[in-house]
Formats: C-alpha cells, sequence, structure tokens
C-alpha cells in the first residue's frame, strides 16, 4: 500500500462522456468501491443522474466536453482539462470508459503520473469510417495506450483488431463481460402471450445502429401483410453526425410501419412485454440492450458482428443477420415469426442461462479488484 492510502481513503476517479453512463451502467463497481470506505469522483459532464450518484456517496465533478468527433483542437482542450482535474483532485487512479475520456485521459494521466485503467466500450464512428478519420484515431489510440499496464476491452474481436493494428500489446489486455448484469433485478419475465408479435429496438436512433435497416425490414414485412408491431425505444441524438432526424422519425410513425415509444428510465417493463428484441447495430462493444432482454429471457435478433455475436447464439438464444441489410433482417424476423412458442421460450431461457454463466455483474468487480490489486497493491 502506498503512504498516500495509509494516510487517507483511497481517491478512485471515474470518467466518461456522460454521467447517466456511470448510474446506468457502472454500479455495481461504484458500490464496491464506497462499501471498502474509498473515496468515488465521477468526472463527467453533468446530467439529471446526478443527485443519485451523489446520493449514492459519490462526488460529481463537471467536464466540459463533446462527446462527438475527434476535433484535435477540441482534444487538446480536453486533455488541458483533464490534467487540471487529475492535479487537483489527486486521483489515486483513474477508470476511464468512452472514447475521448480513455484517449485524452490517458495522455494527461500519464503527465500527471496518475495510474489510468481504460475500458474499450465500443470503437464509435472513427473506426467505422475508415479513411482519414481511422487513422486518426488509430494514431491516438496508439500514443494513448501503449504505455498502459491493463487495458479492458468488452469483446474479442475489439481486442484482436487493436492487437492487429499493434495499438496495444497481447500482456495488456483483458476482456470482460460488457458492464455485466443484475441479475436479480433484470430477472427472467413470463413469455407475453397474444397473438400479435411484438419486435423491440432498444437504441439511440442513430445510423450505424441500423435503425433505418430495422424500419426497411418492417417495411418489407407489413407489405407482406405481416401483422407483427415494431417498436423502437431509445433518444434521438441531434449532435451525432449519425443521428435519425425527428423529421425522419415522424414519417415513419405517419406511415404506420413502427411505433415510437421515446424513452424510458427504466427499460425492463418494454422487454417484458417484448416477444423479441432486436439490435441491428453496425458494430458494438458490448451491446448492453442485448445483455439486459437476454437476462429477462427474451429471444434476440442482432448482426453477425463483434460484439453482438458475442452475446447472440445463433439458433440458440437468438437469430443473426446480415449487417446493413435490411432485407437479412426481415429474413430473420421471418424466422422468428415460423417459431412455435415453445421453442420462443426455449431461446429466451437459453440467453438467459448463458447470461447467468458468463455476464454476471460480479464477473466485473472480481477484474477491476485484480487490475487495481496489479496497479496500486490493493484490491477492490
Amino acid at each position: 500500500m502506498t503512504s498516500r492510502a495509509q494516510t487517507r481513503p483511497l481517491h478512485v476517479m471515474l470518467t466518461v462522456n456522460a454521467a447517466w453512463n456511470i448510474w446506468n451502467f457502472r454500479q455495481p463497481v461504484l458500490k464496491a468501491l464506497l462499501s471498502r470506505g474509498y473515496r468515488v469522483t465521477v468526472l463527467a459532464p453533468p446530467d439529471d443522474s446526478v443527485p443519485q450518484l451523489e446520493e449514492m456517496g459519490c462526488r460529481v465533478l463537471p467536464l466540459e466536453m463533446s462527446a462527438k468527433g475527434l476535433n484535435p483542437l477540441e482534444g487538446l482542450r480536453l486533455r488541458r482539462a483533464f490534467l487540471r482535474a487529475f492535479r487537483e483532485k489527486r486521483p489515486d487512479i483513474v477508470f476511464s470508459y468512452t472514447i475521448k475520456n480513455n484517449l485524452f485521459g490517458a495522455m494527461a494521466a500519464r503527465t500527471c503520473g496518475v495510474p489510468f485503467l481504460p475500458n474499450v466500450t465500443g470503437l464509435g464512428t472513427a473506426f467505422l469510417s475508415g479513411g482519414a478519420l481511422q487513422r486518426v484515431a488509430e494514431t491516438l489510440y496508439r500514443h494513448a495506450f501503449r504505455p498502459l499496464p491493463r487495458v479492458f476491452f468488452q469483446n474479442e474481436d475489439d481486442k484482436a483488431l487493436f492487437l492487429s493494428r499493434r495499438l496495444v500489446r497481447e500482456a495488456q489486455c483483458e476482456v470482460l463481460p460488457g458492464s455485466g448484469i443484475d441479475l436479480e433485478r433484470f430477472a427472467a419475465a413470463p413469455y407475453p402471450e397474444g397473438e400479435e408479435t411484438r419486435f423491440l429496438m432498444i437504441a439511440r436512433l442513430l445510423r450505424d445502429k441500423g435503425v433505418r435497416e430495422y424500419v426497411e425490414a418492417a417495411r418489407i414485412l407489413k407489405a407482406e401483410g405481416v401483422t407483427a408491431r415494431f417498436q423502437i425505444l431509445g433518444s434521438t441524438d441531434s449532435e451525432n453526425r449519425t443521428a435519425i432526424s425527428r423529421e425522419e422519425l415522424a414519417g415513419w410513425e405517419a406511415e404506420g410501419v413502427i411505433n415510437y415509444l421515446g424513452t424510458t428510465p427504466d427499460v425492463r417493463p418494454h422487454i417484458s412485454a417484448s416477444h423479441c428484441v432486436v439490435l441491428p447495430s453496425y458494430r458494438e462493444g458490448a451491446p448492453r440492450t442485448l445483455i439486459e432482454a437476454a437476462a429477462m429471457a427474451r429471444p434476440l435478433i442482432a448482426t453477425d458482428v463483434p460484439g453482438c455475436t458475442a452475446v447472440v447464439d445463433h439458433e440458440a438464444s437468438g437469430i443473426l443477420c446480415e449487417v446493413r441489410s435490411g432485407s437479412s433482417l426481415a429474413d430473420a424476423c421471418r424466422r422468428f415469426l415460423s417459431l412455435e412458442a415453445g421453442e420462443r421460450c426455449e431461446m429466451g431461457q437459453a440467453g438467459r442461462a448463458k447470461m447467468a454463466a458468463e455476464y454476471d455483474e460480479a464477473l466485473i468487480v472480481q477484474a477491476y479488484g485484480r487490475a487495481m490489486s496489479e496497479m496500486l497493491g490493493l484490491g477492490i
């Protein structure tokens, strides 16, 4: 144990591009840290989750940043903001999530000599776009990550990509099962009855999430006379350059092709009421909505891409389709519609069993404990 840790409680800082991300996805780690008497600071742009985080016992420190793009000037400003926060608050270790916080936080932490542990929760538009933007992102990752002792990934494909691009070394890498899942809170729900099948997509309304492919598949099936309901639950994100406009969304609703459910602080009632949860994303880290739906024993339909394939076992817990293809997604939906009620329930139960075996949130807490033990000579 370091001398600082002996004279005052260990100070752990978590940084992310939105405070709600910590509240929604990192509570198991927060609770483990707080239960041991550690000081916990969340460094993030503030939002409605701040009161809940403070009630838990966290201090929330505002961070001014934009989640979109990799503008070099904005990156320099963000690095300076991290430097100020690290020097003023003197964390003993920093846990980081999301792209910019990982990149510029790592650079600042190295300057300050602060142990830094990033979690690659997804690659973002930069890696999906290719070209110059991808080259810039890779250069930043290589510079930021290679000196670090540990980097967490949320699927094997992202880890393999970083290794193939020589952005990290094998010895640094560890793959976590996403953010983990609270198997009691997301308990298996009775399968809904009724003749009309309800497909549910839960995601931010972004092009990269496959929203347009979902709408195309719904349009194809409705033209064939299928009476299934196609629902979308999630926020619009006007700051993201791949965002679906409110006007386009309103047009789909007027056409009757989808039912937009808006947003909710609790997805469980919507998952419980659905027959199948769909995510036709272009690429994921560890898709939270699929993990939550599988934990609640719902069959899944997703694209055959990194992240999704880690969660969905094809023809066991769900059905995989081609990426960027509304017609392939329509085929997957037809396949699901052909299943008997008992087969659908078996598919959901297989997903629940997989989550219990591989995605229990206790596994995440243990991984962070091991990493802290390695980096500080302590554990959580």
